[in-house]
């Protein structure tokens, strides 16, 4: 019998919810089933009293219809026992459940009432036979204990035959009333023991509930734990052969100490080596932010065809270099379509940026295509089609493992192995999706599937009126990082602006008073004089150089931003700055020169 029961785990619902009655009703059905093994051998002691006494009965040949049912009513528990197999209890149906289990315990209520029918016909066995009866109502009380439906019905059904057959007895009348007090006080002890088992069953639940969260405890942090050391293995890895990289080109240039100046092609490759590893660093620190759960997404109306095609622009370079032709295709009926597809306008074009440049990284010859389209009323699709080497099912579905590389096709390429992992989970938090079809020798198709929202519509930003920045402005930088000073001189002097460069706030106040400057750019902190105390003393100061324009270099934290508003800077610059937002930034704060308006926060 043990066979039989079904050892499978009850969804845990809330203490408060209405499902909480469900799943203790569910831990008594279990209960009565692993009761049934105890109720054979209750009945195989029981049912050999009985024929020994029913052998002396007047009418014994009548007995054997009782057996036949017996007989009937076990063959109907194995069956009802092989559908709760292939169809074992839930929450969704814990009533259909309750229900057999009511209606078998029932089928032995009948049982006892045909024998009880029997005994009284038995002659001078008759009162014996009753009692027997009763007993058997007993055992059917007990078994019927665990489940409170089951007791509340099947228990009192029981006890009718017996007790209605002792009072119709003229010889048993006594014998009656005790049998009636004996099933009430059966009764009694059954509820009792039904109230000690419910709160055990409940105490089982919330356990159950309590080893659910830990085994989900543990599973994140084993897979966090897996993640942060792939993380380390990758980055350790192209790290380290990256500025390996970079380092030998760059020697290379410098010629081992000659005054040989450096060729074009060395510099180019130590920048692409570069912007490999910033792509890589970039990639990891999301995929480890989407992995804990707290990388979260916008969903906005998406000019997906002009994305595409700022795409395309800014990978056709790349392409025309390698002799692969790159085109957009935009479907004709978009342009007259109401409402438009929803996503996170970042996310968006960071899945279509590595798609496209994995099929440029990728495709050796032949052509890429950039297709904007509706495959069905719900969903707008941009789809990337190459002529690339394509991959076997196999390899695909390796590909969208994270920290997996396919060797055949990504031998000799920088990466981190998680751009199309975190694509993926991007689309899926913006309610896309992602999908692939590959041929190997023949090409890719990777595509984006935004959702469509009839209602949705694009809002055209109209270009703020700003006063461009004069074309040469002498500009003081406060930065204690010798990379992060650098790379910020390198880019203003490319813009055709002058610099002073300074590693603290103290010595850049003294570098104020030394000559006119036009604009300041500080970081938020230094050694000494921080940024916000350098702007606070700036504007403290007497004269015109209290109201110099500020514009604060931040690392994005919002309190250090928002430190550096309140000392007084006008606009907020985030690292890792870029040429764009370093030129926004300066003609928003050259425009604050004039006049000064609210402070805002740009890149």
């Amino acid at each position: 019998m043990a066979d039989t029961h079904t050892n499978s785990r009850i969804v845990v619902p809330e203490r408060s919810s209405p499902d909480w009655d469900r799943a203790v009703g569910l831990m008594g059905l279990e209960a009565q089933v692993q009761l049934l093994p105890y109720a054979l051998g209750f009945f195989g002691i029981c049912l050999p009293v009985v024929l020994i006494v029913a052998g002396h009965a007047t009418n014994a040949a009548w007995f054997a219809t009782s057996l036949v049912l017996y007989a009937f009513n076990w063959a109907i528990f194995y069956a009802v026992l092989r559908w709760r197999k292939a169809n074992p209890p839930t929450l969704e149906n814990s009533r259909l459940h309750t229900g057999v289990h009511v209606a078998a315990g029932l089928l032995w209520a009948m049982a006892l009432l045909q024998t009880s029918l029997f005994a009284q016909a038995a002659g001078p066995v008759a009162e014996t036979l009753l009692v027997l009866c009763a007993g058997g109502a007993v055992g059917v009380i007990f078994f019927s204990s665990p489940n409170l439906p089951s007791l509340l019905i099947v228990g009192p059904a029981v006890g009718v035959g017996p007790i209605l057959a002792l009072q119709a007895h003229p010889m048993a009348a006594t014998t009656g009333v005790l049998v009636l007090c004996a099933l009430a006080l059966a009764m009694a002890l059954a509820l009792i023991l039904n109230a000690h088992l419910r709160s055990h069953f409940a105490l089982a639940i919330e356990r159950e509930g309590l080893l659910i969260e830990r085994e989900g405890a543990l599973e994140t942090t084993r897979r966090l734990a897996k993640s942060k050391s792939d993380i380390l293995a990758t980055l350790s890895h192209e790290i380290r052969n990256g500025l390996a990289g970079i380092a030998h080109v760059l020697a290379g240039a410098m010629g081992g100490g000659t005054r040989n100046q450096p060729s074009r092609d060395q510099l180019q490759a130590a920048l692409s080596a570069a912007r490999d590893l910033v792509g890589v660093l970039d990639a990891t620190l999301d995929s480890e932010v989407a992995e804990s759960g707290r990388l979260t997404v916008q969903k906005v109306p998406v000019d997906a065809t002009s994305m595409a095609r700022d795409i395309a622009l800014l990978h056709r370079g790349s392409a025309t270099s390698k002799g692969i032709e790159l085109a957009v295709e935009i479907d004709p009926a978009l342009a007259g379509l109401s409402g438009a597809p929803v996503g996170d306008t970042v996310r968006v074009r960071q899945v279509l940026s590595n798609l496209v440049g994995n099929a440029v990284k990728y495709t050796q010859r032949g052509r890429i295509e950039i297709r904007v389209f509706r495959p069905d009323h719900d969903h707008l699709r941009v789809e990337v089609a190459d002529t690339g080497p394509g991959l076997s099912p196999e390899e695909l579905t390796l590909a969208f493992q994270p920290f997996e590389r396919v060797e055949r096709t990504g031998g000799g390429v920088a990466g981190a192995g998680i751009g199309l992992t975190l694509s993926r989970r991007l689309a899926e938090l913006m309610g896309g999706r992602l999908g692939a079809e590959s041929t190997p020798g023949l090409g890719s198709r990777f595509w984006l599937d935004l959702i469509w929202d009839a209602t949705a519509t694009l809002q055209v930003e109209p270009h703020e009126a700003v006063s461009p920045a004069p074309t040469s402005l002498r500009i003081l930088v406060a930065e204690d990082d010798p990379l992060n000073a650098a790379m910020l001189r390198t880019m203003l002097e490319q813009m055709g602006h002058k610099v002073l460069a300074v590693t603290d706030g103290r010595r850049g106040l003294d570098h104020l008073r030394m000559g006119q400057l036009d604009l300041i750019m500080a970081d938020g902190r230094m050694p000494g004089m921080d940024g916000p105390d350098m702007i606070r003393t700036l504007r403290a100061q007497p004269g015109t150089q209290a109201s110099l324009p500020v514009i604060a270099v931040t690392g994005g934290d919002a309190e250090e931003v928002q430190a550096m508003l309140d000392a007084g800077a006008d606009v907020a610059l985030r690292k890792p700055i870029t040429v764009s937002a370093l030129a926004r930034a300066l003609a928003d704060a050259d425009q604050a020169r004039s006049s000064r308006n609210p402070r805002r926060d740009v890149a």
